[in-house]
């Protein structure tokens, strides 16, 4: 799809809405839209760029977009589940995966959290020598079905966002593999228990060049091979390389593809393409992010020290990162009038700011943008990853609906409602409300 493409499908979605009252500027001043058509389109990117050689269990990222009717779409399209925490596994499973098609990455896997997962038979891919034990204690009275591997930190540097950068000498994930006595310790892990059978990697992602991350991963196979060398038996089976493909914010062009990511793999790592080692991939914010936005009426604008500001409905509480770290995390923005349609007058410099009470709550500051006014729309693109799905609660401010999207062959729009809009209501339910209203209820004193 053409950047102009992208542009036309876009202001179709915000009319649509805006005549479906989706978007209106008294009861719903913030929406966000995934778009189905293009989650499709992305997943089968990603399932075409691994040749047919590589036995690879793609399995979703659900941090980059938690909601269970997003999920569910996921695996309809015959993808797998990372989750990263209880909470997570809980929706995979709501979303219909099987336990066997889930992986449990969480670096702080309480005993509960790895008694259940082994219990499900989901995947679990140990983060340290102190959860390998606890596996261990687990394991002597019951047996699992579940693939068991062990997180290594490759060591290989940082990107360019070091939040990002998961594989630095000092990174808080996995068993360094450079620290002095680490990898003998390892291969004595693996020979002390056969059912240790998968080796887990993840170099980072946004700001991650490809060739760092296919380097990581090439340091995982090789470790692998190790294993199996030095034990005389093929032990390990099973590589899973994470995910962290970067997402281009700057346009509407899908780069670095699939394809590019695949082509990094086979240069660093050519033995994860021969067939010996099962794959599985945890990719999120790529299959994701670019197809989604988020749409905010402005409320008021006014001039400060002579540069006009535009107050919309969408801050810090559905762009966090953006707020907090401008530079690594900017987003485009589209002005729209009332009606959805895009604005073309000429560009003014101008801040867009959010509803939160403090000054930094500024989306963009002195972005080139038509003029805005009361009752116009901004569209925040690139937000179907980590956004509105995971929003940060300042304010109390409700969290907005978020509604999937599909144009059939008509160009009709055809919505579908994937989370509610929280009311009042929600909001005193979720801050101890409740306890106030039944004072007899669970958690009383």
């Amino acid at each position: 799809m053409t950047g102009s493409q992208a542009a036309e499908r876009r202001e179709r979605i915000l009319g649509a809405a805006v005549r479906q009252r989706l978007l209106d500027p008294d009861d719903a001043v913030l929406a966000a839209f995934v778009d189905l058509d293009g989650v499709a389109a992305s997943v089968e990117a990603l399932h075409r760029a691994f040749p047919p050689s590589v036995q690879a269990l793609h399995a979703f990222a659900a941090k980059a977009n938690c909601l269970v009717p997003v999920l569910e779409e996921l695996r309809t399209h015959g993808m797998g589940c990372e989750a990263a925490s209880p909470g997570e596994l809980a929706q995979a499973l709501a979303a219909g995966f099987a336990p066997e098609r889930i992986v449990f990455d969480s670096p702080a896997k309480t005993r509960a959290d790895l008694d259940r997962a082994l219990a499900l038979g989901v995947a679990v891919n140990v983060d340290n020598f102190q959860e390998l034990s606890r596996v261990d204690e687990i394991l002597a009275v019951r047996s699992s079905t579940s693939r068991i591997g062990v997180r290594i930190n490759p060591q290989v540097g940082s990107g360019d966002i070091a939040a990002m950068s998961t594989a630095t000498a000092t990174s808080k994930f996995g068993i360094p593999l450079e620290d002095d006595g680490n990898r003998e310790r390892l291969l004595d892990a693996y020979r002390d228990r056969p059912w240790l059978t998968w080796v887990h990697a993840h170099v980072g992602s946004q700001g991650c060049p490809l060739d760092l991350i296919a380097q990581g991963i090439a340091k995982a196979v090789t470790f692998a091979e190790k294993v199996n060398s030095d034990l005389g038996r093929r032990q390990v089976i099973g590589i899973d390389i994470g995910g962290g493909l970067p997402v281009n914010f700057g346009s509407d062009e899908p780069t670095p593809t699939f394809d590019e990511y695949v082509a990094r793999l086979q240069a660093h790592a050519p033995a994860l393409f021969s067939g010996y080692f099962q794959v599985v991939t945890e990719f999120g914010r790529s299959l994701l992010a670019k197809n989604g936005f988020t749409a905010a009426y402005v409320e008021y604008t006014k001039t400060s020290g002579g540069r006009p500001i535009a107050i919309t409905h969408a801050g810090a509480q559905v762009a966090t990162r953006t707020v907090f770290m401008p530079e690594a995390w900017p987003l485009r923005i589209t002005a729209h009038d009332p009606a959805g349609a895009l604005k073309h007058e000429d560009v003014v410099p101008q801040d867009i700011a959010g509803p939160c009470c403090f000054a930094g709550d500024l989306i963009a500051q002195a972005r080139p943008l038509p003029r805005l006014a009361p009752g116009d729309i901004v569209a925040l693109l690139d937000t179907g990853a980590y956004y509105s799905s995971t929003p940060f609660h300042y304010n109390s401010l409700p969290d907005p609906a978020v509604h999937g999207v599909r144009i059939d062959a008509d160009g009709n729009v055809r919505f579908r409602l994937l989370r509610p809009a929280e009311t009042a209501q929600h909001v005193l339910a979720r801050t101890g409300g409740w306890i106030r209203a039944h004072p007899t209820g669970p958690g009383a004193p």
